[in-house]
């Protein structure tokens, strides 16, 4: 595992800070792939915890899943809510989550696990609030990813650090899974994923696709060949154990 660690401080007070500034996001399209990976169905219970602006709560309600957005920034659930989803919006940490036992059929942790204190605290929550036979989605970045962190180094010998999270980690397929599994979580599969690489679903993503044709190019040409171990981020589906 690789880890970077900044000046410190709140923590919820960094994460409102960069809610204010510029956000946290991938492409509706992925958040729409999270929910078809999961086989969310109406009725079903989702929590999406460290949701940021929530947009994949949003895409959940709309399918008729009662859908829950938990997050360390207020000033992130404020422009969730804003948006108008049916849904809740709780601001709480993720290692000591306000949920029932056995209280979800679904839930995701999409880019998040990687920045918290004690990882195998979260990962032990999330099993905790997950019904026997929940689903998981949870997505890491990967040390060893072909197009992010071996690229970087071979331009730079150094690795990759986006600069502006405060605690950043990078771990294996294998660390993750470890991870994983230790906390109470059944790993069922491992997909790769690349930065903005989701085919589009949406108007919106075509538009920005239209604007980007190289994007168009490695998510039909490049991405697709990528082998899962070599992956800039891994999507791990689970159960709870």
């Amino acid at each position: 595992m690789i880890e970077f660690r900044r000046a410190p401080g709140s923590l919820r007070g960094w994460y409102d800070q960069i809610y204010r500034e510029q956000g946290i996001r991938q492409m509706d399209s992925f958040y729409l792939w999270v929910l078809e990976l999961l086989e969310a169905q109406p009725g079903q219970r989702l929590v999406d915890i460290s949701c940021g602006e929530g947009q994949l709560v949003r895409f959940a309600a709309a399918a008729g899943v009662k859908a829950v957005g938990l997050d360390i920034a207020e000033t992130a659930l404020r422009v969730a809510a804003q948006a108008g989803a049916s849904a809740g919006w709780v601001v709480t940490d993720a290692e000591k989550l306000p949920l029932a036992d056995a209280s979800f059929d679904l839930l995701t942790n999409i880019g998040s696990l990687e920045h918290y204190e004690s990882m195998h605290t979260a990962v032990h929550e999330m099993a905790r609030v997950l019904r026997p036979g929940g689903k998981a989605a949870i997505l890491v970045p990967n040390t060893f990813g072909l197009r992010w962190n071996v690229m970087h180094a071979w331009r730079t010998g150094d690795v990759a650090d986006d600069g502006f999270q405060p605690l950043q980690r990078y771990g294996s397929r294998v660390f993750w899974t470890n991870l994983l599994v230790e906390a109470g979580l059944q790993v069922e599969r491992v997909l790769g994923y690349e930065h903005e690489t989701a085919l589009p679903r949406t108007w919106q993503d075509v538009k920005v696709y239209l604007k980007r044709p190289k994007q168009i190019r490695t998510a039909l040409l490049i991405a697709p060949r990528i082998p899962v171990n070599m992956a800039s981020n891994f999507i791990f589906l689970c159960r709870r154990s």
